[in-house]
């Protein structure tokens, strides 16, 4: 069981940058070294790069990335798990599957899935019962939160998903302090209680993922004096970030190291840019370099008002892999950063599609100081695509921060 600080789950929280650097610097060339021992995906990736050499985030830029996407394929074709888990299956605590099929191990030891820092923020303390809504079949997420728990000293309802009133009825009779599940269930759960006269004022405390947490839900739950919280994670990777009661971002776990790069490449983006969300583990077990989520976000800038040191992230703004069909064809976020890179002088981009009468229409609109790089831009549209679109050049700053790189303006059908 972790030894909590104070206000802080542990020291790694409020370490200075200096001290974080130099922890990164000690474990990313390990954690390289280890992944291409005993990965085989990541023992072909990597050849010829030196582990020494990958001691910041500058070279870890430089190495190549892992989508997510991709990996689904890879787990076809080199079952189980496409050659990037560490650990043999034999000495693995559980295997989950998320929809796809893509699969993910989870392996022995306390708080697998780092949980516990993000519970601990929201102020789940131990002792305290955790109502744990979250499914506990073929995806990890119920063991996700019950492992976070465990650790922090906390008996776990694994209450599940669904069956709203046990849900109400169970927790009237338990007493739990803290909720677990998806943002709106919570409400669901509440409504029932008060409908069906129970009471449920035990529940002070919630922690969600795993959907949008809209503004109006925020203020619902505030009005009755609950304190909900939520963070940011995959099946994956187990925890990327979590909200503190500044509410001012998610701030980073300190077992990831987050990049945010242009969507369609792996090129890191200046902070405060929207971009693909972008995650190195430390897990020994499941050692994922460069895992292309296909999540957008973007780094905020200074640290959280709470105290905690690392950085921070928007939360989830939407998915970065844009893919579209024109006239027939795929067209996707790789096509257009490789135009950029086709032709200098130009910042970022953004290709819209839309309907013109009954035909596709592709217009390619370009920040540029030189207007002049049209004609490049429309060849290189063409070469990249092998289809003809127009083009705009538009003042550099001018296109939204939103990692938009392809938007499909066209009527959805039927």
């Amino acid at each position: 069981m972790a030894v909590t600080m104070g206000e802080f789950y542990d020291a790694l929280e409020t370490r200075s940058a200096d001290a974080r650097e130099a922890a990164l610097a000690a474990a990313l060339p390990r954690q390289v070294a280890h992944a291409r021992t005993r990965a085989p995906h990541y023992a072909r990736l990597l050849e010829g790069v030196d582990p020494a050499a990958v001691t910041d985030m500058a070279a870890l830029a430089r190495l190549p990335l892992t989508r997510k996407s991709a990996l689904i394929a890879r787990q076809a074709e080199d079952p189980p798990f496409g050659g990037v888990v560490a650990t043999p299956m034999a000495k693995l605590a559980r295997v989950f599957a998320s929809p796809g099929p893509l699969y993910e191990p989870e392996g022995e030891g306390p708080d697998y899935w780092r949980y516990a820092r993000a519970l601990f923020a929201t102020g789940l303390r131990a002792g305290e019962l955790l109502h744990n809504c979250f499914a506990y079949h073929f995806t990890p997420a119920g063991m996700m939160l019950e492992g976070g728990a465990r650790a922090l000293g906390c008996p776990v309802f694994p209450g599940g998903t669904g069956n709203t009133e046990m849900q109400a009825r169970a927790a009237a009779h338990l007493r739990p302090r803290c909720y677990s599940g998806t943002p709106d269930f919570l409400k669901a759960i509440l409504e029932k209680g008060d409908e069906l006269g129970l009471d449920l004022s035990s529940i002070r405390l919630g922690h969600v993922t795993g959907g949008a947490y809209l503004p109006a839900l925020r203020e619902w739950y505030a009005a009755r004096g609950l304190t909900v919280l939520q963070s940011y994670g995959t099946a994956d990777l187990g925890l990327v970030a979590y909200e503190s009661e500044a509410r001012e971002g998610l701030i980073l776990d300190e077992g990831v190291v987050v990049e945010i790069v242009r969507p369609g490449t792996g090129d890191p983006v200046p902070d405060g840019e929207v971009g693909e969300v972008v995650v190195t583990t430390l897990n020994p077990h499941h050692p994922l370099l460069r895992f292309a989520t296909g999540d957008l976000s973007a780094i905020l800038p200074g640290a959280s008002p709470c105290g905690r040191t690392n950085r921070r992230i928007r939360g989830w703004m939407g998915r970065a892999d844009q893919a579209t069909k024109v006239r027939g064809m795929f067209v996707r976020p790789e096509q257009v950063a490789e135009i950029l890179r086709d032709v200098p002088g130009v910042g970022r981009a953004r290709l819209v599609v839309s309907l013109e009468g009954e035909r596709d229409a592709m217009l390619l609109r370009a920040e540029a100081a030189d207007a002049g790089v049209a004609p490049a831009l429309e060849a290189a549209l063409q070469a990249r695509t092998k289809l003809r679109g127009a083009v705009e050049v538009v003042p550099p700053g001018s296109l939204p921060n939103d990692g938009k790189v392809i938007d499909d303006t066209r009527p959805v059908p039927g």
